[in-house]
């Protein structure tokens, strides 16, 4: 029986692709081809409709038992199986699944400041054209409606945040030893130490990894007429997919999605305003996350002096990263063409690239 032995668990928007790009390198580590399989996200198949968008992302769950444990028999002996699968974590059903299938399972839990979280995975799906309110306030005002009318969890940019309430509940599922919580900013500001703290929690070598590549950077498209335009169609396009077979629905949405976001700016920063809208959701959880761990989380509750795309513009050739498959060039492979999964291939036990000693730099996370 092939599953795994650690999930990625938490949180979107967190870093978690660029964290699965880095593990993927460590030779005794094996991460699945399909960065978000979401297995445990349901009982059996996912839904049929949702918010813009989440039709097609639940044809892409690998949600079939055999299909899923496919995913790790590449594996190589003796090599540790993963997958990151961020939204597991806010999902109680979900943690619920996981204990009972895998008890011994270890969890990683990467936890950022939920109001600049909550402003990555607004810009994430406005920059997809996906978003169709192009304030990030209002659109966090909406969320209980959008909840109410079945919209994806994705699109929960306030109850995404809420690490304590989460982390609550998991602990009530597994020992804290079988969970590693860490601050986003870590992987921005020390990665070589962040990398070498989850790999000793995972039981693999450690000083392999220095870095933390530059995946799924978020980028920020302007308010424009044009992008009002693009968007409405790509709405339109996602509605017509959703009647065509699952890679002639990705070819209607590619070419608009690449419009969007080409040239795009990074993530800009919240004022100070932004930020004292959307603080009052977050207070209590804040609050009951310092108990929950034992740390001291108000920083997330007062200004902030960084903001926006902390790791910079998006890399060239890179693009944001869609429903669990790897990252595509702006330029595109032709639309109709397989997207290629996951990050890059594990490096196999004993090849000396492994022992390639590179100066501890931070490269950045997703933001």
């Amino acid at each position: 029986m092939a599953l795994p032995d650690f999930l990625v668990a938490g949180a979107p928007k967190s870093g978690t692709t660029a964290l699965n790009a880095a593990l993927s390198r460590h030779p005794g580590l094996f991460l699945s081809p399909i960065k978000e399989p979401k297995f445990f996200l349901t009982d059996g198949p996912p839904p049929t409709k949702g918010g813009p968008g989440d039709a097609l992302t639940y044809r892409e769950h690998i949600w079939q038992r055999d299909r899923y444990e496919a995913l790790f028999d590449a594996a190589p002996a003796g090599a540790l199986r993963g997958e990151s699968t961020p939204l597991y974590l806010y999902d109680q059903a979900a943690m619920a699944r996981i204990r009972q299938t895998i008890p011994a399972v270890k969890l990683i839990v990467i936890v950022r400041d939920p109001v600049e979280r909550a402003h990555s995975n607004w810009t994430h799906l406005w920059s997809a054209g996906l978003e169709p309110v192009g304030d990030f306030v209002r659109a966090c005002a909406e969320e209980e409606q959008r909840i109410a009318a079945g919209w994806a969890s994705f699109w929960h940019y306030k109850g995404l945040g809420r690490y304590g309430e989460q982390l609550a509940h998991a602990f009530t599922l597994f020992p804290r030893e079988q969970v590693l919580v860490l601050r986003y900013r870590l992987l921005i500001d020390e990665p070589a130490a962040t990398l070498d703290r989850i790999c000793a929690f995972l039981g693999v070598e450690t000083g392999l990894l220095t870095e933390i590549p530059r995946e799924n950077v978020t980028a920020h498209p302007e308010r424009t007429l044009a992008h009002r335009a693009v968007s409405l169609g790509m709405r339109a396009s996602d509605a017509v997919g959703r009647l065509l077979p699952g890679s002639a629905a990705t070819a209607a949405t590619h070419r608009l999605e690449r419009f969007l976001q080409r040239d795009a700016r990074e993530r800009q920063p919240l004022g100070w305003e932004q930020r004292q809208a959307l603080l009052p959701a977050f207070v209590d959880d804040v609050k009951l996350l310092d108990t929950v761990l034992g740390e001291d989380f108000s920083d997330w509750l007062a200004p902030r002096d960084r903001s926006g795309g902390l790791v910079g513009a998006r890399p060239v050739g890179k693009g944001q990263a869609k429903n669990g498959f790897q990252n595509s060039p702006p330029g595109g492979r032709p639309p109709g063409d397989p997207p290629v999964m996951g990050g890059l291939p594990p490096i196999p036990p004993g090849d000396p690239r492994a022992k390639i000693a590179r100066r501890p730099r931070a490269i950045g996370a997703a933001d």
